[in-house]
């Protein structure tokens, strides 16, 4: 379902254009399905990330019960979990249970890394993000806070349902995200985007093009509404 040029047609775009567009394809307005709330963009602002969601849940404020044999396993198995098949994209989707999320961070230079290299399209955290001057510079980590230590980070499980930022995100949910935050892509709109996106960036273009021409009254405005309201 998702093409080569349906990932290029939807990374083109910031996420708040899809949620506009998603409004369009669903026929109203909603105030759901996508994250509230403020999001750090380390290691800057990037292209907006599009990729099926792969979860898992970790703790920081106290070591792991597991043994040390068996958790190595449980790393492993989330490694290969997260890992990209050709053609279908993967964004790490990771909540964070502490109490207080961010005590350890599980996202730093040697995770940015080893994700680039796996191929994952970035990463979406309510966790934190570290060794913010040593990241994979191309690599897009969304978190929920800056800190400076891993504590006792461990990977709790795979593949459950998460909530991160408000958002309730189930294994395999196609998500898009950017600085902004994240968005749920349900399968029954997601053909329907790309013309959905064309109509929103035309109905936008007669009040753009008149807030920039240099002559903007109230008028202008009104027949810049005019003008939108007649795209279809």
């Amino acid at each position: 379902m998702l093409t080569a040029e349906l990932i290029c047609k939807l990374r083109s775009v910031d996420t708040p254009t899809i949620c506009n567009a998603l409004e369009l394809a669903i026929g109203r307005r909603s105030a759901h399905g996508f994250t509230y709330g403020t999001l750090v963009a380390a290691p800057q602002p990037l292209a907006p990330m599009l990729g099926f969601a792969r979860t898992a849940r970790i703790r920081a404020a106290a070591p792991s019960s597991l043994p040390a044999a068996e958790l190595r396993r449980l790393r492993l198995d989330y490694y290969r979990h997260v890992a990209p098949t050709p053609g279908l994209p993967t964004l790490v989707v990771m909540q964070d249970l502490d109490e207080r999320r961010g005590t350890g961070s599980f996202w730093g230079e040697v995770n940015s890394a080893v994700h680039q290299a796996l191929g994952v399209a970035g990463v979406l955290t309510d966790g934190s993000v570290r060794d913010l001057g040593d990241l994979a510079p191309d690599f897009p980590i969304l978190a929920g806070s800056v800190g400076p230590s891993h504590a006792f980070v461990h990977v709790v499980d795979i593949g459950e349902p998460v909530e991160v930022f408000g958002l309730c995100i189930a294994n395999g949910d196609l998500v898009h995200a950017d600085r902004h935050g994240a968005v749920r892509i349900a399968p029954e709109h997601l053909h329907a985007l790309p013309g959905c996106i064309d109509l929103v960036q035309r109905k936008e273009a007669p009040l753009l093009a008149a807030a920039r021409s240099g002559s903007f009254d109230i008028a202008a405005l009104e027949r810049a509404m005019c003008a939108a309201d007649d795209i279809h």
